[in-house]
């Protein structure tokens, strides 16, 4: 089979292998600029969009495919009154569009961008053409990703494309046009008075231009699992994995909490998450260190847990992993030696991973609705404020900054115990905040470690102080907390009658 193909692409990849397998199957190729040239490069037969109409482009290349010519082409349907139309005008088929859109997403995020340099890279007779072919996918293939090249060729070569490719083909078209539109609408607004953009438009936008892949199963055996993987991949969903079985939902949760928090530590450091939740924490030069220093904290929840570094690993950080169960380990590299011993575990899930990206918003669902925030950052604005007479020297300071950064990744209500390079305890997911601090002190205690001397963390304030006398009472001598209960008063002079350093942040970390 042999028709007409309108091509006309921003991005240019494999455009000359499908131009030359184009002709090598007898097809008519129409194009326009810079997708023409590169095609006449590539050493193809091309008609310019401008001789095949009989009308040049005009307004410096905004009007060049928007004509009846070619629109016609493209909505036919295959009727003999449509045909007639067809002939009466002499109007030919095109039976394939192949487009994609202007760079917009990346022209509105580049440094220092202006409006009118955004305004120019509105794409408009590119949506046009693919929402056209989309439209009449029972005669036209459209396509907007060089990925599918190869599939559409192939079918071209023998019969054609078939009716169930060209539906596939039309829906991921009209999910592309709708996902620039997206782009747009949660662009534009940084550029008025308010300097806000619209969240849910940014996560639409995302989220349409998604690859989505069907996981084994859901939270349970007896949901549905999708994961989407926004494009270009990036952050943990971009991960290369080196070995072990295929990640599933409950996988890429906890590895993404462990993620997140080892790039919140202040230095070099191991996470390990179980269950949504940090079960242990470590820092040290060392990776293998850090993990086992991780893993000191609780190696009883460890086991079959997710394992994040912040740093490339070393073989000795492998050894010491694969001496217990393990989910999943990730980190952004590998040194000589390191794969090769996690090869021994052929189960064990291993990804390469590059930083989180720090501007995503956090997506929830609720019932019949989506609620969107922006991301917890942490830790500028935030105030380290000593609230009671005695202070917390050089090292409780340096344990209290770990302790406070990992309690912002614990389920609230949250307490966090710690020394200066490793975690001790953790209660998480408590409905009292008493609770979460004698869970923390029975864990560590359960582990045989020793709390004197030790900090603790709290994600929101001390509502009553019988938490801090909790903590008291298991040896911890200064705590973290944001303050702002209508009793912080009442909870410093305890503080101050047991000779408890307090700072407070003026900022709550709650996690739900």
């Amino acid at each position: 089979m042999a028709g007409i193909a309108l091509v006309s692409v921003s991005d240019k990849t494999a455009l000359d292998e499908l131009g030359r397998a184009l002709e090598r199957l007898g097809w008519t190729i129409l194009s326009t600029g810079g997708t023409a040239s590169a095609l006449r490069d590539a050493g193809c037969r091309v008609t310019e969009v401008a001789d095949y109409t009989g009308f040049p482009q005009l307004l410096d290349g905004r009007v060049k495919t928007l004509h009846p010519k070619i629109f016609g082409g493209i909505l036919a349907a295959p009727t003999e009154d449509h045909r007639d139309q067809l002939a009466h005008h002499r109007i030919e088929e095109i039976d394939l569009v192949v487009v994609n859109l202007y760079p917009f997403r990346q022209t509105a995020s580049r440094e220092g961008v202006t409006l009118p340099e955004v305004i120019e890279q509105i794409d408009i007779g590119g949506p046009s053409l693919v929402r056209a072919a989309a439209k009449n996918h029972a005669r036209v293939a459209v396509v907007v990703d060089p990925a599918d090249y190869s599939v559409v060729l192939g079918e071209l070569a023998h019969r054609g494309t078939s009716d169930a490719t060209r539906w596939r083909l039309a829906v991921k078209a009209f999910r592309h046009t709708a996902a620039y539109d997206a782009a747009i609408a949660a662009a534009l607004p940084r550029f008025d008075e308010s300097g806000r953009g619209s969240a849910g438009a940014a996560v639409a936008a995302e989220l349409l231009m998604a690859e989505e892949e069907v996981l084994r199963y859901g939270e349970n055996p007896h949901q549905v699992g999708v994961v989407a993987r926004m494009l270009p991949p990036r952050g943990l969903a971009g991960a290369r994995q080196l070995q072990g079985k295929a990640m599933s939902y409950n996988n890429l949760g906890d590895a993404t909490g462990a993620w997140r928090l080892v790039w919140d530590l202040p230095g070099p450091g191991v996470v390990i998450v179980k269950h949504a939740n940090p079960c242990g924490v470590g820092l040290d030069d060392s990776m293998a260190g850090a993990f086992l220093k991780a893993r000191a904290t609780d190696p009883v929840s460890a086991f079959g847990g997710v394992i994040a570094a912040n740093r490339a690993v070393t073989p000795e950080f492998a050894e010491a992993v694969i001496e217990e169960f393990a989910e999943v380990v990730v980190a952004p590299g590998y040194l000589d030696g390191a794969e090769e011993i996690f090869l021994r575990k052929k189960n064990l899930r291993v990804l390469e991973a590059g930083a989180p990206d720090p501007t995503e918003m956090v997506v929830r669902n609720i019932d019949g609705g989506y609620l969107l925030q922006d991301a917890d950052h942490g830790w500028d604005g935030e105030a380290r404020e000593v609230a009671t007479e005695r202070a917390p020297d050089v090292a409780q300071r340096r344990a209290l900054e770990l302790a406070w950064r990992v309690v912002k990744h614990c389920s609230s209500n949250a307490i966090v115990v710690g020394g200066q390079d490793r975690t001790l305890g953790v209660g998480a997911g408590q409905m009292s905040r008493v609770d979460a601090a004698k869970i923390a002190v029975a864990k560590a205690r359960e582990m045989g470690l020793d709390l004197a001397g030790s900090v603790a963390a709290s994600d929101a304030f001390f509502p009553f102080p019988d938490g801090v006398e909790a903590l008291h009472q298991a040896g911890i001598e200064a705590i973290i907390q944001p303050g702002g209960s209508i009793r912080d008063r009442e909870v410093i002079e305890v503080c101050d009658r047991l000779g408890v350093a307090m700072l407070l942040t003026r900022r709550r970390h709650f996690r739900h």
